[in-house]
């Protein structure tokens, strides 16, 4: 019977112990790296189709405050563009024919809630998904080929943006906001690494991602070159000539100014766990 009892407090003394280590270990966060494929809704896709996904990669730290919240910072590098001949049964823009692409630096705060209990490194709590939401600011500057060479829309003011003709409207920044909202999951692989996919749509406060938003401002208000060829800004602000009648005459709609670009990233993650060491709670 001494026996029995000295066995029964053994386990229970070691089960304890177990107990204690587990409390004393606790999951304060994780840095890792994010890679997939990023796209963009716009003036030149404004049906959001999902077909010219381009690279997108990231690196992000997150501070977890209990097993349910956490807040993460994060920097993102991102490809998007489009281009009206992907679009074929709609006229007007198959004869508009513009394209653009752009280079995405995003650096974003963010917090995420964890519908389930997410502890590392146990077999019950090993996965869980969660929503995300914050703010971000991001630089982009669209460009466009022509004749196999590459030129940076904004400075040429496609749309008159900082000419004597349109005074209102202003040259647009390189910088913008977003408000980034979206969902994930995530699995430990074990008391150190995590695996991930995340989907994150970005609501932005700019129409010129695409540089395209409002209308054309014609031809003959970019001077040009030597010899009477068009201008690049002028070659580049209509290129319906390339495949039949111009049509960019002064006032006709070129985009949809009351709508703002937004674009996309779905990802893979990969986390690796941070941990801190908590003194356990006496047991009385």
């Amino acid at each position: 019977m001494k026996k029995l009892l000295l066995a029964v407090m053994v386990v229970m003394g070691l089960q304890t112990g177990v107990n204690a280590q587990m409390e004393a270990i606790t999951h304060s966060g994780e840095i890792g790296v994010a890679l997939g494929a990023a796209h963009y809704f716009g003036d030149l896709n404004t049906r959001a189709r999902v077909n010219r996904p381009k690279l997108a990669v990231g690196a992000f730290f997150r501070k977890q405050f209990g097993n349910y919240i956490a807040v993460r910072v994060g920097a993102q590098f991102a490809q998007v563009g489009y281009a009206d001949k992907y679009y074929d049964d709609n006229d007007f823009q198959r004869q508009r024919n513009l394209s653009f692409n752009t280079s995405i630096w995003e650096l974003a705060l963010q917090g995420d809630f964890n519908f389930f209990r997410f502890m590392p490194g146990t077999d019950e709590y090993r996965f869980t998904p969660y929503v995300t939401l914050g703010a971000s600011i991001f630089s982009y500057d669209p460009y466009a080929y022509l004749n196999g060479e590459k030129h940076f829309l904004r400075p040429l003011g496609t749309e008159g943006q900082g000419s004597e003709f349109y005074p209102e409207r202003k040259p647009y920044s390189s910088m913008a906001y977003a408000i980034p909202f979206g969902v994930g999951v995530k699995y430990a692989l074990n008391e150190k690494m995590n695996l991930g996919f995340e989907v994150l749509h970005r609501f932005t406060n700019t129409d010129y991602l695409d540089d395209v938003s409002t209308t054309y401002v014609g031809i003959d208000k970019f001077p040009p070159l030597p010899g009477g060829q068009p201008s690049i800004a002028g070659q580049l602000q209509d290129r319906s000539y390339e495949i039949g009648e111009p049509i960019g005459i002064e006032g006709r709609q070129r985009g949809y100014a009351k709508q703002k670009d937004q674009f996309v990233t779905a990802q893979f993650t990969l986390s690796f766990n941070l941990t801190s060491y908590k003194c356990p709670t006496a047991k009385l």
